[in-house]
């Protein structure tokens, strides 16, 4: 440090060490520009023009002059088949979240335990997870036909009053949908999870038999609780897969028997490109915008506010 008049100067070695901020990991801000980029003009763009042109009377292309306020929103909420797809997707969703946790914790506890063939049974219960939606679908659709799936099966065992068909059954046909989903969509909660309980430390373990805790209050009370990102992370990824099913109800009954198996995606891909009414489709595309945000926030707030807070 050089000393002038009485004023500290600093040396030339001294200020090369002080980088400028603006130029600071600048290999890393050039890399990120084509994804903000993309966000900014793709994302948050085209969102934005998607709800702008939900407020107007556009049909087979955008009419932006043709503004007609929230009429769009009250014939889709007039409207049965959206009803219909709105109750399916809270049954579909319920049901998935449910079913997936608590399926894919008890795999991963399982596997946990270090059983023989860990590796076999992982492979196994992750398999249905690297099939498109469209094969399961398929696949499911075979499985619960009633001539040649389960229902044949066992009747042809014997059993002749077993009845077992969801998929024409528009009571109960969402419930066949959600046993495909659950099917494909538990093994990879499942490796979720145990990624989780293997970052446990082992001396919880080893704690919990000194003290005579039994197994399952030990995971209910003790795993589970330091689990909670794992779990918030896990809920997420089931939400975001609910709120866009699509392949599978196409694959499996087209929305049929009649609208019973509708579901909102569905319903905007038929109002946007076969009945070509844009403004119906971008009202619907904006109800499901939102739902996404409803899961979006809560997901935040858990992630980032209590980080703050401590």
């Amino acid at each position: 440090m050089a000393v002038t008049d009485g004023a500290h100067v600093e040396s030339p070695r001294t200020a090369t060490k002080r980088p400028n901020r603006l130029f600071k990991n600048m290999t890393a801000k050039l890399a990120a520009i084509p994804m903000i980029f993309t966000a900014l003009v793709v994302f948050i763009g085209c969102t934005l023009w998607t709800i702008y042109h939900s407020f107007t009377k556009s049909k087979l292309l955008p009419a932006p002059d043709k503004w007609v306020g929230l009429d769009q929103y009250e014939r889709l909420w007039s409207t049965r088949r959206w009803l219909v797809s709105i109750e399916n997707l809270a049954i579909y969703g319920i049901c998935s979240l449910v079913l997936s946790l608590v399926i894919g914790f008890v795999l991963a506890a399982l596997l946990d335990r270090k059983i023989r063939g860990e590796g076999v049974f992982r492979t196994i219960f992750l398999y249905p997870f690297a099939l498109s939606f469209v094969v399961t679908g398929l696949v499911w659709q075979w499985i619960l036909n009633p001539q040649f799936g389960v229902q044949g099966v066992v009747q042809r065992w014997g059993w002749e009053s077993f009845a077992f068909d969801p998929l024409n059954n528009p009571n109960i046909v969402i419930y066949g949908i959600l046993i495909a989903g659950i099917w494909q969509g538990s093994g990879f909660i499942m490796v979720i999870l145990l990624a989780g309980l293997r970052g446990i430390d082992e001396d919880i373990w080893k704690a919990s038999r000194v003290e005579g805790i039994p197994v399952w209050k030990t995971y209910i009370f003790i795993v589970i609780p330091m689990m909670r990102p794992i779990f918030v992370t896990a809920l997420v990824l089931i939400a975001a897969g609910i709120i866009k099913v699509y392949d599978l109800v196409v694959a499996q009954t087209s929305g049929g028997p009649g609208i019973a198996s509708e579901v909102p995606a569905k319903y905007v891909i038929e109002k946007m490109f076969q009945a070509q009414n844009l403004g119906q489709g971008f009202a619907a595309s904006t109800m499901m915008l939102l739902s996404v945000l409803v899961v979006l926030i809560p997901w935040a707030y858990l992630e980032f506010g209590g980080k703050s807070r401590d």
